[in-house]
């Protein structure tokens, strides 16, 4: 731990090693706002009066969104408007990177500030407007940083552990600003396109609600730091959104939806091909109402990629972030297993945020999960994770763990909380690939070595959860939504519904006895603690020896009493 006296001569050091504002920083009024607080910052910010710590790690991030937004429903306009937020976050260090203010678990419950200032700047180029957000904010993360390192010292006295990792690791300082620019959004068009395409629900009448969303995002972040990081990123988030709900006729509720993410607008599909999907998407949810109810059983399980994707999201990913490894409130179910195996010999697992598409051709997908840096102002980095079944590494923030003292990038937030260790873009990968026709010949198989008269193929699942803590069960939980009983006699698919995959990660994982060479793209959103991030997943399908299934939460009510109001044939 390093003593008090030195901090003024570190303080002295990272005022040299700022670097000079260039004219591009200088003509962007957020950047120079941010630059300004920043110096005055850490020159300037400490309290006189009393043996106070001074702050050795000042960072600030402004989050500028943009957003463009139209939806319908049964083929009207139910909104369009556009957007506008900028959101400020300060994190104020006192102590070393060694131990720092930020290993208070109770900081959240600091009950002696009664005054906490919002975290909205203006969304006027308004230095001055800013500033003063900047250091109400600063004001505040620094009186909080005091009381925190003062408790976590004070744990330290009684504390039989000793530390094994620091607070904050130590990063090259990085230099990134990228022109800003604005995301295409021909609002017309696009409230025709959510007027027609809501319309096609109105030719279903078991369907009796659904909306169709289409918006864009840009997003412009900004990080600067006291260690010389000047950051200004830019990045562009499209996204068309259909849901729908039917309800059988014993009274289960039954929803299902499109999503389509792109990065850029040629992404996305044309008005026919959104059609065509929606026309998809309606059929196979009238079909679910009619389809038999699973019973509970434990049979073999073969995934698309997509549900594949989500699967390897819940079960591994999550395991896989550093800062659960140190964490007494998580189950830290892969602690003990590094260069152990965890997985069959022939997966390949690794994360790498900098991948901007997956594909070849038309086939080309754009991974919601890219990006250059991090969310604390690290570049993002390929992070090999797990090889021929051996966990090998963690992803990392700025927060070391014992045996990983760097970040590898993936310091991810929303932008009102700490950073955490995220995924980006997760690949998994088979080393033994099968064809798809092969594949389901295995899975035919499996089923008659086991003596299972039926499997389940999974098509699509609506995301899932996990749960990591210590204090409850280290299980997770998958919704198929298009799901087909395999005969394994015959190979005949009979829809089913009404039924969740769940299970225990180091049971589940090591069931897995196959994969094909199709691979899938999963897009997304993640919400953790430190909020909703964009992730995907590049998957292949994957067959399961045996997997638990259990029937879904009962969701029976009574139909509707009277039926639809007739719709005139022209608004259809």
């Amino acid at each position: 731990m390093v003593s008090k006296s030195i901090f003024p001569a570190v303080m002295l050091l990272v005022l040299v090693a700022m670097p000079a504002r260039s004219s591009e920083q200088q003509a962007d009024p957020v950047m120079e706002a941010m630059l300004q607080e920043l110096d005055r910052s850490v020159n300037l910010l400490r309290l006189e009066a009393g043996d106070y710590d001074l702050p050795y790690f000042v960072y600030y991030a402004v989050r500028d969104v943009r957003s463009s937004f139209v939806s319908a429903r049964n083929g009207a306009l139910q909104s369009s408007n556009d957007g506008r937020t900028r959101m400020a976050d300060v994190d104020i260090r006192v102590g070393s990177y060694d131990m720092d203010s930020s290993e208070d678990k109770d900081a959240g419950f600091n009950f002696n500030q009664k005054y906490n200032p919002g975290f909205m700047g203006p969304i006027d180029d308004s230095i001055p407007a800013l500033r003063r957000t900047l250091w109400l904010l600063s004001d505040h993360a620094y009186k909080a940083a005091l009381m925190s390192f003062h408790n976590v010292k004070a744990k330290l006295v009684n504390s039989s552990e000793p530390r094994k990792s620091a607070s904050l690791s130590r990063e090259q300082p990085v230099e990134l600003i990228e022109e800003i620019s604005e995301a295409e959004f021909d609002r017309p068009a696009r409230e025709g396109h959510a007027r027609e395409l809501s319309a096609i629900f109105l030719q279903y009448p078991d369907i009796f609600d659904s909306g169709v969303e289409i918006s864009a995002f840009r997003v412009v972040r900004y990080i600067v730091n006291s260690e010389g990081t000047r950051i200004r990123t830019v990045d562009h988030y499209y996204q068309l959104l259909a849901q729908a709900t039917v309800r059988a006729p014993d009274g289960m509720l039954l929803q299902d939806g499109v999503t389509i993410y792109g990065r850029r607008p040629g992404d996305m599909p044309d008005l026919a091909t959104a059609a065509d999907r929606i026309r998809t998407l309606a059929r196979n949810l009238v079909a679910m109402k009619d389809a038999p109810v699973l019973d509970p059983a434990t049979v073999p399980v073969l995934m698309s990629p997509e549900a594949t994707g989500v699967f390897f999201h819940e079960t591994i990913g999550h395991r896989l972030e550093g800062q659960r490894q140190e964490d007494e409130e998580e189950g830290r179910t892969f602690k003990s297993y590094l260069n152990q195996a965890i997985l069959p010999a022939f997966l390949d697992i690794f994360d790498d945020p900098s991948v901007e598409m997956f594909g070849t051709g038309s086939g080309r997908v754009s991974l919601n999960g890219f990006y250059r840096v991090d969310d604390e102002g690290v570049r993002g980095q390929k992070v090999s994770l797990v090889e021929k079944g051996v966990l090998k590494a963690f992803l990392m923030s700025r927060k070391p763990i014992e045996g990983f003292e760097k970040s590898n990038g993936h310091g991810r937030t929303q932008g009102f909380r700490p950073a955490q260790a995220r995924m980006a873009n997760l690949f998994i990968q088979g080393a033994r690939p099968m064809s798809q026709a092969r594949l389901f010949s295995r899975f035919l198989q499996e089923m008659k070595k086991q003596n299972k008269p039926w499997g389940l193929y999974v098509e699509t699942i609506a995301g899932g959860n996990t749960n990591t803590s210590s204090y409850g069960y280290q299980a997770f939980k998958g919704k198929p939504l298009i799901a087909y009983k395999v005969d394994a006699a015959t190979g005949k698919k009979t829809m089913v519904r009404g039924v969740e995959i769940v299970g225990t990660p180091l049971s589940a994982i090591n069931r897995i006895i196959a994969t094909s060479d199709r691979y899938g793209v999963f897009n997304g959103y993640c919400g953790a603690e430190s909020g909703s991030v964009p992730v995907s997943t590049v998957a292949p399908e994957v067959l399961f020896s045996e997997m638990e299934l259990q029937r879904t939460e009962d969701t029976n009510e009574r139909p509707l009493i009277l039926p639809p109001p007739d719709v005139p044939a022209a608004a259809r």
